[in-house]
């Protein structure tokens, strides 16, 4: 028998079971025993190095928490870290079964949970901000939290990561049915911050969801951003801006699982590498169930090249089971400066370094709008003038 043959018996058998085999269907459990420490080869580790998590990803300890947590609770909100049956109560909550060891180890050993309720019908004005300020890279730490959007509610959260730390984490979301949610994740560490993240959300009938993810800092941060669907018409927009700078490695996942009709997703990420060993990792996962009929799903991913040395891996994957669908496609592009732009601004006496820093700011800056939260805005643009600032932009390109 042929490989061909043999790989074709082994789909048609798949599907005689009702499934398919491939890393956008994997088996979930919350037995820590059933997960094993990844090894680098996996499908889903194989652009991370792990030998610089600090063996978050496998057999850290997680020690006592060296975070510090604050938060602002505007009226109506509910902010507090919960113990007890009431953090175990909200373990999965967003449907969350964990497919990866730290995942599974942290719903089972963090006994507390940091929880943001967000009750029906309320509209909340202002945005929630959540500050987690780091203060030892070299504590190996671990935390659970869960955002809780009631139905017909209206509301903004931020989480904000700075300072220096070895974070192991796992977000859950859960959108009520016709919530209009937007939760920003901002991974603003010092250089020496390690952070391994998971976020997990599950997004209700005619619910809109907007997820962004902002990285700059860190020495190693891995976010993988899933979302699913507990009702048709639900919708997904998942943005991402990183700025990955010489040694640090940046990595986001993104898997939308459109297990309902009529839903929709939409994501775009943006980012840029400057300086010897940068390395950016972006992995657009799409998954389209046969029951998921009438959906509508694009993602894309660009990045923007600022000097030699530099390292980015991008894969957009798309699986479908139905043909019944209204529109599925993907895009990814990675490259320098564009010659042209370059020379548009220099034919107008702008200077080579000018020139090229607007052209970055022109690439951000329509993703940058997107956000919606004009603090945060005003943040990005100047975090990018800072991120510039570092480099010897122009010198080898």
């Amino acid at each position: 028998m042929t490989v061909t043959d043999t790989a074709r018996d082994t789909v048609a058998a798949a599907l005689e079971q009702g499934k398919v085999e491939s890393h956008l269907h994997p088996t979930g459990s919350y037995d820590v025993a059933d997960h094993a420490a990844p090894t680098g080869r996996e499908e889903t580790w194989r652009f991370t190095p792990l030998k610089r998590l600090k063996g978050l990803a496998s057999d850290a300890v997680f020690n006592a928490s060296t975070t510090d947590v604050s938060f602002n609770t505007p009226e109506g909100v509910r902010v507090e870290n919960v113990t007890g049956d009431e953090a175990a109560a909200l373990r999965g909550i967003s449907g969350f079964k964990p497919a990866t060891l730290f995942g599974a180890r942290i719903l089972d050993e963090v006994t507390d949970t940091l929880l943001v309720d967000v009750p029906a019908e309320a509209e909340i004005a202002e945005p929630i901000v959540i500050n987690l300020v780091g203060e030892n890279a070299d504590n190996t730490e671990a935390g659970h939290v869960v955002l809780r959007f009631g139905n017909f509610s209206k509301a903004v959260v931020v989480l904000r990561h700075t300072g220096s730390a070895a974070l192991a984490q796992v977000v859950e979301i859960r959108v009520g049915d016709s919530a209009q949610v937007s939760v920003v994740s901002l991974q603003d560490w010092a250089d020496d911050a390690t952070h391994l993240t998971h976020t997990e959300a599950l997004v209700g009938r005619d619910a809109a969801y907007k997820h962004t993810a902002v990285t700059f800092g860190g020495d190693l941060v891995r976010m993988d951003a899933n979302v699913r669907y507990s009702g048709p018409g639900g919708s997904a927009e998942m943005l991402g801006l990183y700025f990955a700078d010489a040694g640090q490695h940046i990595e986001h996942r993104l898997f939308a699982d459109h297990n309902q009709p009529k839903t929709s997703s939409n994501v775009a990420y943006k980012g840029a590498l400057q300086g010897e060993g940068a390395h950016a990792v972006w992995i657009g996962n799409v998954l389209i169930r046969k029951a998921a009929e009438g959906i509508e799903t694009y993602e894309e991913n660009r990045n923007l090249i600022l000097t030699d040395g530099t390292l980015c891996d991008s894969v957009p994957n798309l699986e479908i089971e139905t043909g019944e669908i209204a529109g599925a496609g993907h895009a990814s592009a990675t490259a320098r400066f564009d010659d042209e732009q370059l020379f548009y601004l220099r034919s107008r006496g702008i200077s080579e370094k000018e020139a090229q820093r607007l052209v970055v700011h022109g690439f951000f800056n329509d993703l940058i709008r997107k956000i919606d939260v004009p603090a945060i805005e005003e943040q990005l643009v100047k975090t990018v003038e800072a991120e510039l600032s570092k480099n010897v932009i122009g010198k080898s390109i």
